[in-house]
């Protein structure tokens, strides 16, 4: 467990029930901060907000620097600032890449890559000295997944804005560090998580022999967050090693769901 007594940590993204964010709140909860709880969807936040006794900012798009603004002012008015600040947002857009359009282009620009600085630009503005920022990135901002260009370039850019805030901001204990998972079981990922073949074709490549759980990423948020972290500018890839191997390609992926769907019928007759 990190000692996390007397932090104030925001996390955005947070407005899903069960999703990667929510995880990392607990965890950090349970670490003693106290939580900002950042997303759109006012309903699963203030239940979230309810059980661990934190702050719900609700109707609070990423894209808006008047919504980010007020949620820096709602944790400096609640809790006198932010020592902690997860951006733990993300859509996973999976398409081929001449069928991605240029409003889907923009619309993940304007999530991943533009969104993200303006949540850190608010969040540095009120943090106190010694903070840390976490950016939920992907193993894929490194390595291939077929037809995820769109979300895999802005991943990877977000991840290097990250390494210029670690540049400027370290004379002020201020660290800035990325976190790369793997496949992950969670809300966006649910339609290929409730498959088994799926889920054995991706969990192959990986040397740990098993996919992630949002719990692997809220354990290494916990640490990167912590005054025990001597880290910056770094991204951790925290996805069981599939970055020293691959992703499954997608015909690998249907050959497997179909060998599934052939045994099971097999089975049956």
């Amino acid at each position: 467990m990190a000692n996390l007594e007397g932090k104030v940590a925001v996390v955005m993204g947070a407005a899903g029930r069960g999703n990667m964010a929510q995880s990392i709140a607990r965890r950090l909860a349970a670490d003693g901060a106290r939580l900002v709880l950042a997303g759109r969807d006012p309903e699963p936040l203030a239940e979230l907000a309810e059980e661990l006794d934190g702050l719900a900012v609700a109707q609070c798009d990423l894209t808006s620097e008047a919504d980010l603004a007020r949620l820096g002012q709602a944790a400096v008015e609640r809790f006198g600032g932010v020592d902690i600040a997860v951006n733990a947002t993300g859509w996973g857009l999976l398409k081929p890449f001449l069928e991605t359009t240029k409003e889907e282009i923009e619309r993940m620009t304007a999530l991943q890559f533009t969104g993200a600085i303006l949540f850190y630009q608010a969040m540095l503005r009120v943090m106190r000295d010694g903070g840390s920022l976490v950016q939920i990135s992907s193993a894929t901002a490194t390595i291939m997944l077929e037809d995820h260009a769109a979300y895999m370039g802005t991943k990877a850019g977000a991840d290097h804005v990250i390494r210029c805030i670690a540049n400027e901001f370290g004379h002020r204990g201020i660290r800035a560090n990325s976190v790369a998972p793997g496949f992950t079981v969670t809300p966006m990922t649910a339609k290929a998580g409730r498959n088994p073949a799926i889920i054995e074709t991706f969990a192959k490549e990986y040397p740990l022999g098993r996919v992630g759980t949002s719990d692997d990423i809220a354990e290494a948020v916990a640490w990167l967050v912590s005054d025990a972290c001597f880290m910056t500018g770094q991204t951790l890839q925290v996805n069981g090693g599939v970055t020293l191997r691959r992703n499954p390609r997608n015909a690998e992926i249907v050959d497997a769901v179909m060998a599934a769907r052939a045994a099971a019928a097999a089975a049956k007759s």
